[in-house]
């Protein structure tokens, strides 16, 4: 697995960790948390969809 594809797994994971602390809390800003998860959620994926893709080519 990518470098890259790990550390977007590693920021996912956090800042799920993150929303689920802040929305304990009763904090709103839990939602910016969620946000991020997805985004580096995707940012995962993508690199893993990439390294796979180059990996077949060669």
């Amino acid at each position: 697995m990518p470098r890259l594809a790990l550390y977007a797994i590693a920021v996912c994971v956090l800042a799920v960790v993150a929303a689920v602390i802040s929305f304990t809390r009763g904090q709103w800003l839990g939602i910016v948390w969620i946000l991020l998860a997805g985004l580096a959620s995707n940012m995962a994926w993508f690199y893993v969809r990439r390294h796979r893709a180059q990996s077949a080519t060669s």
